[in-house]
């Protein structure tokens, strides 16, 4: 079988997490990355550590994987060239800097665009290219200023962010969109575009029936910890070693706790009869299922709950979700070999497509012979891809 994008080269500019997260997925269904990053240093976030590997840190690792890596001065006007020749020869332009600063450079999308018409280059930036071009957009700051840490945590609690770079994430995978959506385009028209995303954009989709309640009422949502808004029980309830996660998404998972938890009659109370109702009467009805779920650990009540098809789960670690996917045998994870730390892997499957075998993060600059040989040698010269 062919990887989807067997073929694609991709030109990576980015660093951090978005970017280069969006460059690896294109590496994971085939296409040949060559990811720049500035000499000595590279992508800032080798340095984001602890935890750390043999070559940098594991923040960089999980997003760049099946990469080659030129290190290249921008500023150098030999490095300048390379880039440029890169930028020229490439179907897909990553880039995340500060809007409009690589004009200097000869790489924004007005000058690659005219030395590559078919070039697919996207942009990524925090707040856009007009009012908000100056701001930095980092993941936290995003959470922050989108409404993202206003709907999280305790009711009485400070507004919290979650737990990982969850607008990175959003953002990554919105690009990888935008550039597939843009190379089905081309196919068409056998011209590139550019490609926008924000990370504020990019949150605001993300954040779904809250943005949908805002903009419905007029009236912000709030904190509610594990509770959810609009259903119930869709949360977190005590048991007799700590919390089980309920999801009760219609009246008859409803029904079919109750009736577990020994409490059948609750089904019928006019209180709890519908999704609306029990929406109504939250605070009766929780310590009402607690007084039950309190007597069990949690791991029997989940035994006893998935039994009959109440949706419920542990609260369970990092650790305790890989091993509970292997479980379910999704093979959550990667060898790289080698003795490399795994990684997780690509989450889509595919049925009449290969996904490439991974091949380690680079080292800063750890292709630069074969990639210089090739960006100053002929234009038909091939870089392999390096997943296979």
């Amino acid at each position: 079988m062919t990887a989807p994008l067997d073929g694609v080269l991709v030109a990576d500019f980015s660093r951090v997490l978005a970017g280069p997260m969006a460059a690896m997925t294109l590496a994971d269904l085939g296409a040949t990355v060559v990811k720049v990053e500035r000499p000595g240093v590279g992508d800032e976030s080798r340095a984001w550590g602890p935890p750390w590997t043999a070559r940098s840190s594991a923040y960089y690792e999980c997003a760049n994987r099946s990469k080659y890596s030129v290190a290249l001065d921008l500023a150098d006007p030999q490095d300048r060239a390379r880039a440029i020749t890169l930028a020229s020869r490439a179907d897909v332009v990553v880039e995340n800097y500060r809007p409009g600063s690589l004009a200097r450079f000869g790489l924004d999308y007005a000058s690659v665009s005219a030395l590559n018409p078919r070039a697919v280059y996207c942009s990524m930036t925090g707040f856009g290219d007009d009012a908000g071009r100056d701001r930095p957009g980092y993941d936290f700051l995003v959470q922050a200023v989108g409404g993202l840490m206003s709907i999280t945590g305790d009711v009485d609690g400070e507004p919290t962010k979650v737990g990982v770079a969850v607008v990175d994430v959003l953002t990554g995978k919105d690009a990888v969109i935008g550039i597939l959506a843009a190379l089905a385009a081309r196919a068409t028209t056998g011209r590139g575009q550019h490609v926008q995303v924000e990370l504020l954009s990019s949150l605001l989709g993300g954040l779904v029936n809250q943005a949908a309640g805002f903009l419905a009422t007029g009236v912000p949502p709030g904190r509610m910890g594990n509770r959810h808004p609009s259903v119930v029980p869709y949360q977190t309830l005590r048991c007799s070693d700590g919390p089980l996660a309920v999801a009760c998404g219609n009246d008859g998972q409803f029904e079919r706790l109750v009736g577990v938890l020994g409490r059948p009659e609750l089904a019928n109370d006019p209180r709890f009869t519908s999704n609306s109702d029990r929406v109504a009467h939250r605070d009766e009805l929780i310590p009402a299922l607690e007084l039950r779920t309190a007597t069990l650990p949690a791991a029997k009540w989940e035994a006893l709950l998935s039994s009959a098809g109440v949706p419920a789960g542990l609260v369970g670690d990092v650790g305790n979700a890989i091993a509970r996917a292997d479980g379910f045998g999704l093979a959550p994870t990667l060898d790289l070999g080698d003795g490399e730390v795994r990684q997780i892997r690509h989450p889509v499957r595919y049925s009449d497509s290969a996904v490439g075998t991974a091949v380690r993060p680079p080292g800063v600059g750890e292709h630069d012979a074969l990639v210089h040989a090739w960006l100053d040698g002929d234009d038909d010269a091939v870089l392999p891809r390096r997943s296979v």
